[in-house]
């Protein structure tokens, strides 16, 4: 891991798409760039290029943990890049349901919604 920077960027574009990462680089000024760059290497380098639990496996745990925080901007772009990493409709579903039972009802509601608008704008 002596570049986890690259490591990281690698990790990011294929869950995320590279379109997405290069847009989203390519909008950072002077003040997000820092963090852009810090969380790129330390969430995706360090973090995703751990290679000890695949990227479908840790896909449903990111969208399991970012549902319990109520983050839902995140869950949809995170819900995106696990259907990218293999999970299915059927996995999102069981996710979705210990959501529920784990943070409530209106939580999984959330989820629901959001995996629904995904579901639906990737033909699934």
């Amino acid at each position: 891991m002596d570049n986890l920077f690259e490591t990281g960027l690698a990790k990011r574009k294929e869950t995320l798409g590279a379109d997405y990462v290069d847009n989203t680089l390519a909008n950072a000024d002077a003040f997000s760039r820092p963090f852009q760059e810090a969380m790129t290497a330390w969430c995706w380098g360090f973090g995703w290029g751990d290679e000890a639990i695949d990227a479908k496996t840790r896909s449903m745990m990111n969208l399991a943990m970012i549902g319990a925080l109520g983050k839902m901007h995140e869950w949809e772009l995170h819900c995106r890049g696990a259907i990218r990493n293999g999970v299915s409709k059927e996995e999102l579903r069981a996710i979705v349901h210990v959501i529920g039972i784990y943070c409530g009802v209106p939580q999984a509601l959330e989820c629901f919604r959001s995996a629904r608008k995904v579901l639906d704008e990737e033909g699934l």
